[in-house]
């Protein structure tokens, strides 16, 4: 495992190359092609509204389109690999052809799906189980060699938010990290092709939300570059007692913090505020 200081961290990587981050920040925009996410601004109801929500995001400059086939929130319903691909391809596909230099990620644990979606182009694989659902999914990143999003869960998202426990949070989140990246890296998927997601609201309270979201210095001695999701999760309403459609402006504060706390990259709802946000903390940040 090679070690690197935070100020010498490598850009994400795909097969296709570097993955384009908008300076000393990244952005990925959600578009969810379910009925049932927690966030009802960010679904989609048919492929014509997801192609010009994409576009959109595009448009307000997200470096990444982040889809997603499944949800995940606590209690979701587990939705098949043929059905994600039933969703996703036809969208990746029009993605494609509007703008064939798209960077687009997929949000799935099945090997299925995402040896798919890889095979009509999508660049990105975003796991929430570290492989841990389906195991051939280690198979078919050794074989395509995308970029991978390695997120900690503590249980499945049926489970996940019944009593979660840790000793320390923030240490227990590196060491996973650590022998996961070990894993991954002796199947054959290279090393700078992975980005760290510490799971914010993944089998977590409040208090452990807040801690990994104080910052990245636990695991910054594996040199990769950290991810913050937390965009309008319920981290908001059990601290504010926000409504999930009221959590735009705690959203973009948490951005902006997590960001100086050494989190380069941010998936999230609204890409032109987020991206304002990012712009006035980097200047801030140099000052």
């Amino acid at each position: 495992m090679k070690n690197r200081t935070s100020t010498d961290l490598p850009l994400w990587n795909s097969a296709r190359g570097e993955i384009p981050c908008s300076g000393p920040y990244g952005i990925m925009g959600i578009v969810n092609l379910t009925p049932d996410s927690f966030y009802a601004e960010s679904r989609a109801k048919d492929p014509a509204t997801a192609l010009q929500r994409c576009l959109a995001m595009l448009e307000d400059q997200a470096d990444v389109l982040d889809l997603g086939a499944e949800s995940s929130r606590p209690g979701a319903t587990p939705v098949s690999a043929a059905t994600e691909i039933e969703r996703l391809v036809p969208l990746i596909d029009s993605i494609r052809e509007a703008v064939p230099s798209a960077v687009i990620s997929v949000d799935t644990y099945h090997a299925a799906t995402a040896a798919a979606v890889l095979e009509h182009g999508a660049d990105i694989i975003n796991d929430i189980s570290a492989c841990s659902f389906d195991p051939e999914l280690l198979d078919v990143l050794a074989e395509y060699r995308p970029g991978y999003v390695l997120m900690h869960c503590q249980g499945t998202p049926q489970t996940m938010q019944r009593n979660p426990v840790y000793r320390d949070v923030c240490c227990e989140v590196a060491a996973f990290f650590e022998n996961t990246m070990n894993r991954l890296v002796a199947r054959g998927l290279p090393e700078e092709n992975i980005l760290l997601d510490p799971g914010i609201g993944f089998g977590k309270t409040m208090e452990h939300n807040l801690a990994l979201m104080r910052g990245t210095a636990s695991w910054e001695h594996l040199g990769r570059p950290s991810l913050m999701a937390c965009s309008m999760k319920s981290v908001f309403g059990d601290l504010l007692g926000l409504p999930t459609e009221e959590r735009g402006a705690a959203t973009l504060v948490a951005t902006a913090l997590t960001h100086a706390a050494g989190y380069r990259w941010h998936r999230v709802h609204n890409p032109l505020q987020a991206r304002q946000s990012l712009c006035l903390t980097a200047a801030l940040l140099r000052g």
